[in-house]
């Protein structure tokens, strides 16, 4: 079976990308505006990799910001860059979209890379798009002292 990425055309508009880039700017600096930005006000589902895992339903956006602070304290140099989507669906007003991602930065004094992927659940709002869920996948880390 060949598998291959979106067709030319086929991926998702900058707007929905907007989304994406507002959770990993909240991440990366800890604004509150950014995850407000990026999330819709209603309930979302979101899995990481850090207990408890799945923020789902209503409240999980609190949740989830809490838990992302305390996931990152004490890094440092954190920043993120996206590779170009791997998989795009749309259907009406909720689209689909998977971006391999890397991140950088330091723990503890020690340099490392994160490489993984993001699936991202969107709905479309008058011509803003809003996360409804995303899933985070680490595929792979190094470090370096």
């Amino acid at each position: 079976m060949a598998v291959s990425g979106p067709s030319p055309g086929d991926r998702p508009v900058p707007e929905m990308l907007a989304a994406a880039e507002a959770v990993a700017r909240f991440i990366e600096t800890g604004e509150e505006s950014f995850a407000r930005q990026a999330f819709g006000p209603g309930p979302a589902t979101i899995v990481e990799n850090f207990a408890p895992f799945l923020f789902d339903g209503e409240g999980a956006i609190a949740s989830w910001v809490g838990a992302m602070r305390d996931h990152v304290r004490g890094l440092s140099e954190l920043r993120h860059s996206f590779g170009p989507a791997t998989d795009y669906g749309r259907c009406g007003e909720r689209a689909y979209f998977s971006l391999p991602t890397t991140w950088s930065g330091r723990r503890d004094g020690t340099r490392f890379t994160e490489t993984g992927g993001w699936s991202f659940v969107l709905e479309g709002d008058g011509g803003s798009w809003r996360v409804l869920a995303y899933g985070w996948a680490v595929t792979g880390l190094e470090t370096t002292v």
